[in-house]
């Protein structure tokens, strides 16, 4: 009898650690830290809507520093052990280029209204990793012996927010390539780092992924945020349609008017009903069509503004 009931348990067990085995884990793509980009020269001004700003040029990076791909591809090996699937910046940004005929600016039809995305947004978006591996390194010599000093930050790449980190100084060493000084100075932290990343991901299943939109009208538009239906205005129709369909109920209308609205902490699902990946600008597809259709029939432009945010001008398209 208690040979039995020890087998079962090793059964229930075994079961156990392959549903874990099992267990969704989030895309992620590395990419060097904005400070090692300025450190490096690696640079380009952006026309952000009449401000100029300056912001890292990955493509440049990848395409002239050897020492930076052979970094980026010895997290993504470490990484790729440890189970995670994973997205190339290279890869990425030649898909960027291929679509360089893409007309960027985006503009209403009627009133002219420009909308501009950064090309960190376009990267982002076209990768579509969940988080964002940042890496900085500096190699210090005394004498003969080399060691690394490393700065790893995992970004969720819907909020912004940093959901891991990981740093330190490796022994030294009379090596001096660089993949190698990193792999011993990350693989005492790499454990708990990816275990802080399953838990953030985890977290993402069960509450959601947080994201951000914000509702604008047209200056000519006919309705606003006030405009009553059946007795309830414009604002709370769409509060409880965020309601009925975020992860547990789970938003926050941070500011609105009659001609505004912003919702944050939005709390999308990761995937729809058929199983394919959620992403904002889906979820703001389906408000649209909601107040696209009876009785409302507004129409709604919907509009990028990053991976995580997306912006829905009512009134016209």
């Amino acid at each position: 009898m208690k040979l039995k009931s020890h087998l079962i348990l090793c059964l229930l067990a075994a079961g156990t650690l392959t549903a874990l085995g099992q267990a969704k884990k989030p895309t992620l793509m590395v990419m060097p830290s904005d400070s090692w980009c300025k450190q490096h020269g690696y640079e380009q001004t952006f026309d952000n809507q009449g401000t100029s700003e300056q912001i890292p040029d990955y493509k440049a990076a990848v395409s002239a520093d050897q020492q930076l791909n052979a970094v980026i591809s010895k997290i993504n090996t470490l990484m790729a052990d440890r189970g995670f699937p994973l997205k190339d910046l290279q890869q990425n940004l030649k898909s960027i280029a291929s679509l360089s005929a893409e007309d960027r600016l985006i503009t209403s039809k009627a009133g002219g209204a420009q909308i501009v995305e950064s090309p960190l947004d376009r990267l982002r978006r076209t990768a579509k990793a969940d988080i964002i591996l940042e890496i900085d390194w500096t190699v210090n010599t005394m004498g003969p012996k080399s060691s690394i000093t490393y700065n790893l930050r995992a970004v969720d790449a819907y909020s912004n927010k940093q959901v891991a980190g990981s740093q330190g100084t490796g022994k030294s060493s009379f090596s001096a390539d660089v993949p190698v000084l990193l792999e011993e100075a990350v693989q005492d932290h790499m454990d708990a780092f990816v275990e802080r990343l399953q838990a953030h991901f985890d977290d993402l299943l069960t509450n959601g992924r947080e994201v951000v939109l914000d509702m604008r009208v047209f200056d000519n538009s006919t309705v606003d945020f006030e405009k009553e239906y059946d007795g309830y205005e414009l604002g709370e129709v769409i509060d409880n349609w965020l309601a009925d369909n975020c992860v547990n109920h789970r938003f926050s209308k941070s500011d609105a008017t009659e001609t505004m609205a912003l919702y944050e902490q939005v709390r999308i699902p990761l995937y729809k009903a058929n199983g394919m990946a959620q992403d904002t600008y889906g979820f703001a597809r389906d408000l649209a069509r909601f107040l696209g259709a009876a009785p409302y029939k507004i129409p709604v432009k919907t509009v990028n503004r990053g991976l995580g945010r997306c912006l829905l001008i009512l009134g016209e398209k």
